[in-house]
């Protein structure tokens, strides 16, 4: 099949979710923008916010990666399991009682009102890069196998992209994403599923024979016992019990979908049935990664990593699979490109306005500034993933999961150590000295990090570098602080 045609196939989608975000943004106000109304449907959310946590990344990356980690990422996945459970029933009540509208107002009430700001100012750091990493990905992906041979430039494309996520959002926010992340988690399920069957019918291997070939050429191996490798079993268990923790419960995209949900019960329910399908969709993922190390030689394909997928797809083994599994394909592609896009740019605007600028305060704006004040800012944050996508290109990446996962342990946590600090203590900290403590303690990992070798000789630090580094921050926080009376569950006595 053509670019040109695959590319008409890429603007019917978006037109699709325009028709949604026009039916579902009617009458839609700054509470529908942030969270919903809270009104919306547990299992929407739920469903969609699959979506959300999977991204183009893991729909390229996690299979790209299996030629070199094997199965060992779902050593991660069981962690993050474990760190749902942590989310559903220590923190979701937490923000329900306090009925929060961006989840950092706990801190604000809870140590004051810079350590809200700090907490916010490191979820739109985090956030920001992370969600273009992912983006750049997808856009890169769809530049390299379509449009190049239209002769569109990648800076043109990306423009494209981020104007589509922009007009999708800017009315509805939540109320618009909660439907448009269902449609889109739909078709990347059905886009993964399809894939999985059109590999294992090129390789002529039922499910359990192709486990037997991956086996041998060891791209199965699940579980990694060297205790000094970064992939120790123990070390990614808990690190990615920690990356959900943070990522998830302290993170405002993902939580102002869970947020967006009438009752705390529901909002739960949705938790943990994401976490149970998360489970059995990421195997689907490496399962797909192995198929493909498998195929690619036989068709001539030599590529790895981010790089296999769309070369099995769309590249020179196109004549063994099916024209309407390129079609298949890249919907799926860009239906993993926009939830991770449209959710967190739709946070960041919401942390922007309430974190930052103090809209939820500010009773002298009108209910039209408001929103006039939220359309500037929704715009000055498509601008940033614009520059941000053109500083991915430049710096090009060969495997952009190990590049987000990294990032996300030095900026997120100080965020688990501020939510820690405020869960766990009964302490008062010296609100001014709060932002230097949630510097330092990233810097100080990073020369951990860069000196692994001389600190630890063959012991090797991997992703629990996240809790190292929200340890720094508690331990910070400890030295700032005084003990109060305070139950820590407890924010109702709002501490100035």
């Amino acid at each position: 099949m053509s670019p040109a045609i695959l590319f008409f196939f890429v603007l019917a989608y978006f037109a699709l979710l325009l028709v949604v975000a026009r039916v579902t943004s009617k009458g839609a106000t700054n509470d529908s923008f942030f969270i919903g109304n809270k009104n919306s449907n547990w299992m929407l959310v739920a469903f969609g916010m699959i979506g959300t946590s999977l991204s183009g990344v893991t729909f390229v990356s996690v299979p790209g990666a299996v030629g070199t980690t094997a199965f060992t990422y779902f050593q991660i996945v069981l962690g993050q399991w474990l760190g749902y459970v942590v989310i559903a029933f220590v923190l979701l009540p937490i923000f329900y009682e306090l009925n929060l509208t961006s989840i950092y107002d706990y801190l604000g009430q809870r140590l004051g009102i810079q350590s809200r700001k700090t907490g916010a100012s490191f979820f739109i750091l985090s956030r920001a890069v992370g969600a273009t990493a992912r983006l750049y990905l997808v856009i890169n992906i769809l530049q390299e196998m379509i449009l190049d041979s239209l002769h569109v430039p990648f800076w043109v494309t990306a423009s494209i992209i981020v104007s589509m996520v922009l007009l999708y959002t800017y009315e509805g926010g939540v109320k618009t994403i909660v439907w448009t992340d269902t449609l889109q988690t739909s078709c990347m399920l059905l886009g993964l599923v399809l894939c999985v069957w059109a590999l294992l019918n090129g390789l002529n291997l039922t499910i359990g024979e192709s486990l037997v070939q991956m086996e041998s050429q060891g791209l199965s191996k699940l579980f990694s016992t060297d205790v000094d490798s970064s992939r120790f079993w123990l070390k990614q268990l808990l690190a990615g019990m920690f990356i959900a923790i943070a990522m998830t419960g302290m993170d405002q995209e993902m939580m102002q979908k869970n947020i967006s949900v009438k009752t705390l019960a529901d909002a739960q329910k949705n938790i943990m049935v994401q976490a149970l399908i998360m489970l059995c969709v990421v195997f689907l993922f490496l399962f797909l990664g192995g198929l493909l190390y498998l195929y690619a030689p036989t068709v001539g394909v030599d590529a790895t990593g981010d790089k296999i997928f769309p070369a099995v797809v769309l590249g020179p083994g196109i004549g063994t699979l099916s024209v309407t599994l390129q079609v298949v394909f890249v919907i799926a592609l860009i239906s993993a490109l926009f939830p991770s896009a449209d959710g967190a740019m739709t946070a960041l605007t919401s942390s922007l306005c309430m974190d930052i600028l103090g809209m939820k305060n500010r009773h002298d704006w009108s209910t039209a500034e408001r929103k006039r004040i939220r359309h500037q800012v929704h715009l000055s944050v498509a601008i940033l993933f614009l520059l941000l996508i053109t500083i991915f290109k430049w710096a090009n990446n060969p495997s952009m999961i190990g590049l987000i996962l990294k990032l996300a342990a030095f900026t997120y946590g100080p965020l688990l150590g501020l939510f820690a600090f405020g869960i766990l203590t009964t302490r008062r900290v010296r609100d001014a000295a709060v932002p230097f403590i949630a510097l330092a303690a990233p810097v100080i990992c990073f020369l951990i990090d860069r000196n692994q070798a001389i600190l630890f000789g063959s012991y090797q630090i991997g992703l629990e570098l996240l809790i190292v580094n929200g340890f720094i921050t508690f331990a910070g926080l400890w030295v700032i602080s005084t003990p109060i009376a305070l139950t820590p569950l407890s924010v109702k006595q709002k501490v100035s």
